[in-house]
């Protein structure tokens, strides 16, 4: 989930509650604040803990809230994971300490001491393109014996042969979650049973049918495949080091938000800003229908997620 700000880049609660009614009425199975895209490195250790006392009372009766574990120091990062466990959460996603330049060893010690530390069910954010760390799929193989909580990878790396590759390590001891936007139809081929998404934020009745269709097979329906096409604009769009921008600003122009995003990151402006809102406005006006049926039933995800629907669409 983004993290919406007032004028004065104070954390807007009122929306975040809002924000997050919305995406369970629109059929997601879960929310995701304080990752990456909720721009978690901006936020003191006490805005997130008092956002994730905002989520969990907006709509824990309802859906899952599984927050993004981030933090500069591996203390602050099990600080965080506990207190969520206090306030209601049902499960974590834990990104690596990206700030440093760390290393494989030094990951899976910062992974091991947070997953110790809750006996919450847990999801691994691999993305080695934005945080310049990579766990490769026999370094996860090692934290998934070692921990049961370790229930998910979030795997966004763009080479999705990584995921057949994690199923043979770990049959399916680990379920493994797209966390890609681009690639989502191409992980849930090759075995992802869930996506966390950024685009969900912004068209998560969409977002939702394409990962129904996707998960049943029907890559070859014209309902698909016109999702699909229309799709793939904004998740080209929303790629890079301007993702957050571009993600408030798409909230804003559909009327769930403003773009306001806090510094270093600042608004997109002239040409970027204007190339950003043709493709924006195109795909407003040209949204497709979505059947009521792919909007809203519900999904599980899979053996060690048996009986709930946590997390996995956003």
């Amino acid at each position: 989930m983004t993290t919406p700000f007032n004028a004065d880049l104070t954390v807007d609660h009122g929306a975040l509650a809002e924000q997050c009614r919305w995406l369970a009425d629109q059929g997601v199975a879960g929310v995701v604040p304080l990752g990456s895209l909720g721009e978690g490195a901006t936020l003191t250790h006490s805005e997130k803990r008092q956002i994730l006392e905002t989520c969990v009372r907006a709509v824990s009766d309802r859906v899952a809230v599984l927050p993004g574990i981030f933090a500069v120091s591996t203390p602050e990062a099990v600080a965080l994971a506990k207190h969520a466990r206090a306030v209601g959460c049902r499960g974590l996603m834990i990104l690596p300490p990206f700030v440093y330049g760390v290393d494989a060893r030094e990951i899976q010690t910062h992974i091991a001491a947070v997953l110790s530390a809750t006996d919450l069910r847990c999801v691994y954010y691999n993305n080695p393109t934005a945080y310049r760390t990579d766990l490769l799929p026999e370094q996860i193989t090692v934290l998934a014996h070692a921990f049961p909580n370790l229930e998910a990878v979030r795997e966004s790396h763009s080479d999705v042969t990584r995921i057949p590759t994690l199923r043979d390590l770990l049959g399916h001891r680990l379920e493994v979650l797209a966390g890609h936007d681009e690639t989502v139809v191409d992980s849930i081929r090759a075995g992802a049973v869930g996506w966390i998404s950024g685009l969900i934020n912004v068209f998560p009745t969409e977002c939702v049918a394409l990962h129904r269709y996707a998960i049943a097979g029907r890559e070859a329906s014209r309902e698909f495949e016109t999702l699909h096409e229309w799709f793939r604009p904004l998740m080209q769009l929303a790629q890079g080091t301007k993702v957050i921008q571009l993600t408030k600003l798409m909230l804003e122009r559909v009327g769930r938000g403003n773009a306001r995003v806090r510094p270093p990151r600042l608004q997109l402006e002239a040409e970027s800003l204007r190339d950003a809102l043709a493709v924006i406005d195109h795909a407003i006006a040209t949204r497709p229908h979505v059947e009521e049926g792919a909007r809203f039933q519900t999904l599980t995800i899979g053996h060690h997620y048996k009986g709930e629907a946590v997390g996995i669409r956003m």
